[in-house]
């Protein structure tokens, strides 16, 4: 029997295609932001939708972060699901009042009667030279926020799923894609980038976990793409006897806490490897979760490889230098084991 072909899509491509078929299925979910029209966002992430549905639907915006996510607030709390899309997440200084004033205190300051069913796309991460201001992920500066949840996707698969959960949760979202993991020509190339992604809508669950590979000597816990770094650092790992299991956590709020847990008391040992900021932030509260959760089966303290605590610097060696890969992975999972 000849075995079917796969369908292979990029991370934008699966990301536009899952917009596409909430927009066909539910007239009420529209599109806005800077260059998601015409241009298809910069990363690929609304293209062709605008062919598809028009700028009723599609709708490109002036360079005013604070007004279009005012606005989809707005269409928001009126029974609209809108995806607005902020270019970068460090773009987000201009704009906080309404992503945490409004868009994420709504439900709560209305008792509940009020529903903000958006979702707030934005794309993160370094290595390509774009400086202190176009370079940052600072997903745990919007999880240590209440009111939204916060999901990062790190394979084409995921990035549909966890859209179309998205695009269908009455809460706003908050959705955050890696530039990495895009698998754009003009990018880095990323071979993990482009996969199987079934032509069908279908949901990838808010809060769950997945275990990308399974491993019994220590646990690789991360999301984005880092759980790319972290998969190639468990490749080298395995030829030396060390078998890694790379968490990919999918989405910071809710945080799948239990799967922390179960997997330490697999493992014996956490590395936690986070491309945004060491102090404060994902790295330190999944160290903490499995402490509290699995204290008497560690065999060693946690470690966290994280990004320094000094702004992205410009200059690619030092940017490098900085940022978390798969060799400096490796290395910390050695150490971790004793090898």
């Amino acid at each position: 029997m000849a075995v079917a072909a796969k369908r292979l899509l990029t991370t934008s491509k699966a990301i536009s295609e899952a917009i596409a078929e909430e927009m066909e299925r539910d007239p009420t979910v529209f599109v806005m932001g800077e260059d998601v029209g015409v241009y298809g966002g910069i990363f690929g992430a609304t293209e062709g939708l605008l062919a598809k549905f028009g700028p009723d639907r599609v709708m490109d915006t002036p360079i005013s972060e604070t007004a279009f996510i005012g606005a989809a607030v707005g269409a928001a709390v009126s029974g609209m699901r809108p995806i607005a899309e902020l270019m970068f997440v460090d773009f987000f200084g201009v704009c906080m009042d309404q992503i945490y004033n409004h868009m994420a205190k709504i439900h709560y300051e209305s008792g509940g009667n009020v529903k903000v069913p958006m979702v707030l796309t934005t794309a993160i991460g370094g290595g390509y030279s774009d400086g202190a201001q176009h370079s940052q992920t600072l997903h745990g500066l919007f999880a240590h926020l209440p009111g939204m949840k916060v999901v990062l996707p790190s394979t084409p698969y995921d990035a549909k799923g966890l859209m179309i959960s998205a695009i269908r949760d009455d809460n706003p979202v908050l959705y955050m894609f890696h530039k990495g993991i895009m698998g754009l020509g003009w990018m880095t190339p990323n071979p993990r980038a482009t996969d199987d992604v079934p032509e069908e809508p279908y949901t990838v669950p808010i809060g769950v976990a997945d275990v990308k590979r399974e491993g019994g000597d220590v646990t690789i816990a991360t999301v984005s793409l880092m759980v790319h770094r972290a998969l190639d650092a468990a490749e080298t790992l395995a030829g030396e006897g060390i078998q890694a299991e790379v968490l990919d956590l999918r989405s910071l709020v809710p945080l799948d806490r239990q799967a922390i847990v179960d997997s330490v008391h697999k493992t014996h040992r956490l590395l936690v490897v986070d491309e945004d900021y060491r102090s404060f932030g994902m790295s330190g509260e999944v160290i903490t979760t499995a402490i509290e959760g699995a204290f008497d089966y560690l065999d060693a303290p946690p470690v966290r490889l994280a990004y320094p605590d000094v702004p992205i610097p410009y200059s690619r060696p030092l940017e490098h230098f900085c940022l978390p890969d798969a060799e400096k992975i490796a290395t910390a999972a050695r150490e971790l084991v004793g090898r």
